[in-house]
């Protein structure tokens, strides 16, 4: 199963966060900008679980 990708931080709700670039994601995969989660202190606001860098995924459009 692959995780899912959005595209919108969570929090500030204007900060784009493409599959290539940095993004905080927790294990219910609640997705945040760096400078959100930072600011949250690396602590998820809906499950209060651990914000960790979200993997990238490469633009290939393979998949």
């Amino acid at each position: 199963m692959a995780l899912d990708m959005r595209e919108i931080c969570e929090r500030c709700e204007t900060t784009t966060l493409p599959a290539d670039g940095p993004a905080r994601i927790c294990t219910y995969e609640c997705t945040f900008c760096v400078p959100c989660s930072e600011a949250m202190d690396d602590v998820c606001p809906n499950c209060g679980g651990e914000l960790v860098p979200r993997p990238r995924r490469a633009n290939s459009g393979s998949k």
